[in-house]
């Protein structure tokens, strides 16, 4: 009896000295809570605040009534979507560019991160860093207008080389399967040195040892990649992937706006322009929403099933 209540006593006194750890953790963290203060609430105003608009997707809204005056149609705004016969061309333009995007481009940033990390003259690398950087913070307007005057068909640089070495011209960005190279070099382009920061920070962890080691044994630089390099940074590199499976159906309204014209519509109109096109300049606002609900419901399943199937292996994100 005595032992029970000795060892009642015990757990009792564990249990209020973890208490007041935790209190004591919670004071020492109160200035940290306090920095992140702003970031809930821009979090909570700018991107959850907004999801009550999606309401309108089941109703007929209009200026005049308001989000709550809107009278609820239920999902006539989904079937209206899916019996327009371009709906379904639109969808397949929108998984189709956003798979070349991640399958083409996918690859760039950790192939530029591993070779910026190979370099060892600091000059140097600081100067490739600021170079493959730089065209993240140019606006889509200035890169299409760069790719008009590389492109264009009459007086393209481009097509204008070509005009004095062999006679003829060719139509970049009028021919779909051109348009579709130019499309996913130049987002490869702009966004492969932004992306390589994060793989940059994740190969700064690798302990300089391993390579040490590996190049003792004889280790060639092509096997220190292979069994070093990539093994080290193989879960930023599946979190990243999970990450832009959330982006499938979302190619970017920019991107695909400033290149696109009549000639490739076939191939060039997507969820974004449509919706650009339809829900804002054609007043269908509840329609708009629909599709972009639509879409993000979509985004979520591939973000899901990326993360089951990446927790097999023992790298999902939670």
């Amino acid at each position: 009896m005595a032992g029970h209540t000795g060892g009642r006593l015990m757990e009792q006194t564990a249990s209020a000295r973890l208490k007041s750890q935790r209190k004591k953790r919670f004071r020492q963290n109160i200035p940290l809570l306090i920095l992140f203060v702003p970031i809930i609430l821009y979090f909570a105003i700018f991107k959850y605040a907004p999801m009550l608009g999606l309401v309108i997707a089941f109703k007929d809204y209009s200026f005049r009534d308001g989000i709550l005056g809107s009278p609820w149609i239920g999902i006539d705004n989904f079937k209206l979507l899916f019996d327009n016969p371009m709906m379904l061309e639109i969808i397949r333009n929108t998984l189709i560019l956003s798979l070349l995007n991640i399958i083409v481009g996918f690859p760039f940033p950790i192939m530029l991160a591993i070779l910026i990390n190979e370099v060892r003259k600091a000059w140097f690398k600081k100067t490739v860093q600021t170079l493959v950087y730089l065209p993240h913070f140019l606006n889509w307007v200035i890169i299409g207008g760069i790719i008009v005057t590389l492109f264009a068909q009459q007086a393209g640089t481009i097509n204008l080389l070509l005009e004095k070495l062999t006679g003829s011209i060719y139509p970049f960005l009028y021919n779909e399967l051109s348009w579709i190279t130019i499309y996913v070099g130049s987002g490869i382009w702009k966004s492969m040195g932004w992306g390589a920061i994060i793989y940059l920070a994740a190969l700064s962890a690798i302990s300089p040892d391993l390579y040490e080691a590996a190049s003792i044994d004889g280790a060639s630089k092509w096997r220190q990649m292979w069994h070093i390099t990539l093994p080290g940074i193989r879960s930023t590199i599946v979190l990243v992937f999970i990450l832009s499976m959330g982006n499938l159906m979302e190619v970017g309204f920019d991107h695909v706006y400033v290149l696109q014209n009549s000639a490739v519509s076939s191939i060039s109109e997507v969820i974004s322009t449509w919706n650009y096109k339809m829900g804002l300049r054609g007043n269908q606002f509840s329609v708009g929403a629909a599709l972009g609900l639509f879409e993000s419901l979509i985004g979520l399943i591939f973000v899901i099933t990326a993360n089951r199937i990446a927790r097999r292996y023992g790298e999902s994100i939670w």
